[in-house]
Formats: C-alpha cells, structure tokens, sequence
C-alpha cells in the first residue's frame, strides 16, 4: 500500500528532479542524457572475476545516475523505471551486437526470445522496499525492445539459495568467496532456459562483478545459452583492494555501501 501511493502521488503532486532537484519535473532533460546520452559500452571491475560474462552498461555511475537509481530503489519512485528501463534496453541491444548476433537475428525471425535474466534480490529486501527494483527495471526494459520490434521476455528464475555474510569491508577476492554458489536457478526453469533463446543477464548496478559473475555460473549450470550482461551503470573502475571513492550525506552512503558492498546486507548477494 505503501509504495502503490507512493506511485499515484508521484503522478498527480510536483516532483523534483530525482537526479538533481530540479523542480517540477520527475527527470530532466539532462539526467536523462546522463542515463542514455551516449552509446553503452564495455566495462569492466578491477580486478576482474574469473568467470564474468560480457557487461556493458549505459552509463557511469555519477552523481545524477547515483540519486536516480537510489530514489527509484529506495525511495520507491517508481515512475523512474521507463527511463532506468530505457536505459538498460540500450545496453542490452550492445550485448546482443557484441556477441555478434545483431538485431537482425536476436527476437526476429520468429525464432527463440531473447531472455533478460535480473539479478535477484533478497527477499527480505523486496518486502521491505514494496517492490522489486531491478525486476521493474528488467520488465521496462523488455517493453522498450519489443517496441522496437524484437521478441522479448523477462525471466526471474534466480534465486538465492543461502544466505551470505554482510559484504561492507570485504574486498573483491573475499566477496566472490562469500557468494559463491549463492544463486540457483528455480524448480522447473530450467527447461525454459534451455528450450528458449539466449540470455542476458540485467541489473542496475556493477562495482565487483560478482552478483554477476555468480548469476553466470548458475545461468550456465542450467544449461543457458548466456550471451553477457547489461547493468544501468557502473561505478568507475578502481584499483585491487580499493574501495570507490563515495560522497553525499551519511545515510546516502551506507546505503551506497550496502549497495555496492553487498547487493543487500544479510541475505543479498555483492555486486
């Protein structure tokens, strides 16, 4: 009840700006260039997991990108997935073109869909916030390709499979340890991963790669035809051992801490 007021409020009262407060308008014109400005692009953490898929992202993670994902997520503007999902749905396309099957091929032609695969969250966490964000953030963006003419589907069939420790301090090598054989693919989908066509795996946010690099493993395990990994943005790429640089009031950045720490604490899985 909660965030479906929140929703209806957001509709009929004025807004700011959730990327940089500009009055009366839910996101301006040049926070939605931040999001989807420029062409996605190729991106790697530092260091590098051993089994990371592909990623590409459409943007960096920066202060405009950093306050939108965090009201949407957060504080449950949900109005700001059609741009978050616009975003994303760039992404993915560069993941299909960068795995050399075009648009021509993927979701045309009467053949398989192309599956996008989020990430999951806890589901403490999704209780908790009314909703599911980077499942929101996924359906948007299935919506903004099958307008553009491809076949589509969202398929949320990961899931976790034990709780992980809480991720703030760890470095990357300990969070990969921590999430491993985390995530496994629901009773039943395998067939639908195997049967359907390729995969991309979504989600809002990359800093470690290893949310991703685990929801990889368990993709492939299943037998899925994966093709890479989409993200809204990733946080700049930083030095072995190195935590990001982060900025923004006290509670802003321990919830960028859980966020890129650890997807959610006690039960998330670490990005």
């Amino acid at each position: 009840m909660r965030r479906w007021w929140q929703e209806i409020t957001g509709l009929v009262l004025p807004v700011d700006c959730a990327g940089c407060g500009r009055w009366r308008t839910v996101l301006c014109e040049e926070c939605r260039a931040a999001l989807s400005g420029r062409p996605p692009h190729r991106v790697w953490p530092d260091p590098v997991p051993v089994g990371l898929p592909p990623v590409y992202a459409a943007a960096r993670y920066g202060d405009r990108v950093r306050s939108v994902l965090l009201a949407h997520k957060e504080r449950g503007a949900l109005t700001l997935a059609g741009p978050l999902g616009a975003a994303l749905a760039g992404a993915v396309r560069s993941v299909a073109d960068g795995a050399g099957r075009g648009e021509g091929e993927v979701g045309r032609g009467g053949g398989a869909p192309l599956l996008l695969v989020p990430v999951p969250s806890a589901r403490h966490a999704v209780a908790a916030r009314g909703h599911d964000p980077g499942r929101r953030i996924a359906m948007a963006a299935a919506g903004v390709l099958r307008r553009a003419g491809l076949s589509v589907r969202t398929a949320a069939v990961l899931r976790q499979r034990r709780v992980v420790a809480d991720q703030a301090g760890l470095d990357a090598r300990q969070r990969l340890t921590n999430v491993s054989e985390a995530l496994g693919v629901v009773k039943g989908a395998e067939g639908l991963l195997c049967r359907k066509g390729p995969v991309v795996l979504v989600d809002d946010l990359m800093t470690t790669g290893a949310s991703l690099t685990e929801a990889a493993r368990a993709v492939s395990l299943a037998g899925g035809r994966l093709l890479g990994a989409a993200v809204v943005a990733t946080v700049e790429r930083t030095s072995a051992g190195r935590a990001p640089q982060i900025n923004g009031t006290d509670g802003e950045r321990h919830s960028l801490v859980r966020e890129t720490a650890g997807k959610h604490l006690n039960g998330g899985t670490p990005r």
